[in-house]
C-alpha cells in the first residue's frame, strides 16, 4: 500500500546522513513540466514511459528502502506511477512499500526552493 512522505519529512531524509541510490531515491515522473527546479538528486523517470521502463527501475532500485514518487502535485502521475512501481517490485523482489510526496513538486519547491541542500535548478520564471 503506498504510503505518504510530507516535504518536511522528506527534506528531514534528505538532510540526514543517508544517501541517494542507497538509503532512498526521490522518483520526478513529471513530463515537460519538469523545467524549472527538481528534488536534489532526483532521478527523472517521465510518466509518459514509465510503464516501459518500470521493470529496470524496479531491478536497479530492490536494495534501496525508500522510492519516493513525486509529480507536479502528486495527485495523478506520481501516486500511479508509485503504485505500478510497487505492484511490480512485489511480483518481482520482496514485498515493499513506495511512497509519494504529498502535494508533489510544487509544495516541496516552493517550500525549500531557496535551499540549495533540497532544490535544483529554480526558476522562479517558470513558476
Amino acid at each position: 500500500m503506498v504510503k505518504y512522505i510530507s516535504a518536511s519529512e522528506l527534506a528531514n531524509v534528505i538532510l540526514s546522513d543517508k544517501k541517494p541510490w542507497k538509503d532512498y531515491l526521490v522518483v520526478d515522473v513529471r513530463d515537460e513540466d519538469w523545467i524549472g527546479g527538481n528534488i536534489k538528486g532526483s532521478y527523472h523517470a517521465p510518466s509518459k514511459n514509465f510503464l516501459n521502463e518500470v521493470d529496470k527501475l524496479v531491478k536497479d532500485t530492490k536494495d534501496i528502502p525508500m522510492v519516493v514518487f513525486h509529480c507536479r502535485y502528486s495527485q495523478e502521475r506520481g501516486p500511479k506511477a508509485a503504485r505500478i512501481y510497487e505492484e511490480t517490485r512485489n511480483i518481482l523482489h520482496e514485498p515493499s512499500e513506495a511512497h509519494v510526496l504529498r502535494g508533489g513538486f510544487h509544495h516541496f519547491g516552493e517550500k525549500y526552493k531557496d535551499d540549495p541542500r533540497l532544490v535544483e535548478n529554480w526558476r522562479d520564471i517558470i513558476w
